[in-house]
């Protein structure tokens, strides 16, 4: 009994572990263990019942958090966006525009990755949207399928860590931060990302051009005039779209719930505009946006319940010492968790993660003084890179998932295409994990790259500050309570 006392915590921790592993539904593996820790920790004298009675008041709480609103919206813009042809339009004038130089499709892809993080903000619709379409002109036209499935699965990870990303937001929530500063910390080290992706497509096209040929001349199907109008067409709507989302968060105008509303309003106008808003369309994305918010507030709910019970037994206590261990400071700890998030990011899903792990070491990051806008993109980065390392990242399962595996004949030219082995799909990834990786590098080095615009000091005037007092009413008086029935201590 003295055992189960002094280890109360890491065994509660154990148990969720197994839980999980074992297929159990997160968000039930959670509250399950929370409840029955709960009861073990009261029959051990470790915590009394009236701690229970906050759970209600917990799950009300997270009822009311407006900024988790924004999950819902940003999801049906992506939806309704992705559902309505954009992400083929896309592709197919950014193809054109770019193809007749070479490595031109993957600029387009990359570009195209880009805009698609920025409104669908899930991983596995940019990715599966894109190697639907992109993916056989690749292999139509001989780009080394290698490169082809690391330029999909590398830019399609993008949706992790540019705004308006669902990870953003999550995180923002979980670690207790300004989602609008989230945003901002996460806006330059994605540009970031996306220039050295595009600066490894440059240098490859110039080193290795038959890699990522240039599409021949019966490919470029549109010319002149009708080429910029296609692209002004595709592209303009959407980025205009996201720059008045974003830039109305950026500059306050807007929360992040009103600037998700207004992004699902402008996609809806954009689907009717090009005529693709269905009935079918519409049901589909509240369909689907029903299903993943439904998920969020479940693990929410289940975290919240574990957290209470976990704090409860010294949990935090428990956690904080643990970390105590490690040798380094400040850039241990952080080396730690980019690597213990890195791992994790191969076998749960990223709310998962900011759900169960967030919580735990979250406080310890603030007890170090960390930065926590500079922590929570370092997670963000760590989770993009784990969705592309083999043999486990998610991306890569996604494009697998679409990529054929056979040699099939082409509808087009009527020639055999080789299919695309998984081996292929694995090594492709690796120049893009690099990129990632140097990407993490140089935020932990450099933290002002994400910090430049959060740390600048407030532009205050004191002498033009005027600080008035209210004497008008009767406080000071001789009756300050207004009469003898108002006292509280008249009788």
């Amino acid at each position: 009994m003295e055992f189960l006392t002094d280890n109360i915590a890491p065994i509660m921790f154990g148990s969720l572990i197994f839980f999980l592993l074992s297929g159990f539904p997160v968000a039930f593996s959670l509250a399950a263990n929370g409840i029955l820790f709960a009861l073990i920790g009261h029959e051990l004298g470790l915590l009394d019942w009236v701690l229970l009675q906050a759970i209600p008041e917990r799950i009300y709480g997270i009822m009311q958090n407006d900024t988790l609103l924004a999950i819902p919206f940003f999801t049906f813009m992506g939806i309704i966006l992705q559902r309505s042809g954009m992400a083929e339009d896309l592709l197919e004038s950014a193809g054109q525009l770019f193809g007749r130089v070479p490595g031109g499709l993957g600029y387009a892809v990359i570009l195209v990755g880009a805009l698609l993080a920025a409104t669908t903000g899930v991983v596995a619709a940019s990715v599966i949207s894109m190697g639907l379409i992109s993916l056989p002109v690749m292999m139509r036209y001989r780009y080394h399928y290698p490169t082809a499935a690391g330029l999909l699965t590398g830019a399609g990870s993008l949706a992790q860590i540019i705004p308006p990303s669902l990870v953003l937001i999550v995180l923002a929530d979980v670690l207790s931060v300004s989602v609008k500063d989230a945003y901002t910390g996460a806006l330059f080290p994605a540009l970031m990302v996306v220039g050295f992706l595009l600066l490894y497509m440059f240098v490859l096209s110039i080193v290795k051009p038959d890699m990522v040929p240039p599409l021949p001349e019966e490919a470029r199907t549109m010319k002149g005039s009708e080429l910029y109008i296609s692209v002004a067409t595709a592209m303009l709507p959407p980025i205009v779209l996201i720059f008045l989302v974003l830039g109305t968060i950026f500059i306050g105008w807007a929360t992040p719930t009103e600037g998700g509303a207004m992004g699902a309003v402008g996609a809806l106008l954009l689907a009717i505009a090009r005529r693709r808003l269905t009935l079918e369309v519409v049901k589909g994305a509240l369909d689907s946006t029903t299903k993943l918010s439904t998920f969020v507030m479940f693990i929410l709910v289940g975290s919240s319940i574990f957290a209470l019970s976990f704090r409860a037994v010294n949990g935090d206590i428990w956690i904080e010492h643990l970390f105590s261990f490690i040798p380094g400071g400040e850039l241990g700890f952080v080396l730690f968790v980019s690597l213990l998030v890195f791992v994790l990011g191969f076998f749960i899903d990223f709310f998962e993660i900011a759900f169960i792990l967030m919580p735990l070491i979250g406080p310890v990051a603030v007890s170090m003084d960390i930065n926590m806008i500079w922590f929570l993109v370092l997670v963000g980065l760590n989770m993009s890179m784990s969705f592309l390392t083999p043999p486990f990242g998610f991306a890569l399962f996604y494009l697998r998932s679409v990529a054929p595996k056979e040699d099939y004949k082409d509808e087009i030219t009527g020639g055999l295409v080789k299919g695309m082995r998984t081996q292929e799909i694995y090594k492709g990834a690796i120049p893009f994990i690099l990129i990632m990786l140097l990407s993490l590098s140089l935020v932990i080095i450099f933290p002002e790259i994400v910090t430049y615009n959060l740390d600048a000091p407030l532009d205050v005037d004191l002498d033009t500050i005027d600080i008035q007092l209210d004497t008008s009413g009767d406080m000071g008086g001789d009756d300050p309570w207004g009469s003898e029935a108002n006292d509280p201590w008249a009788n």
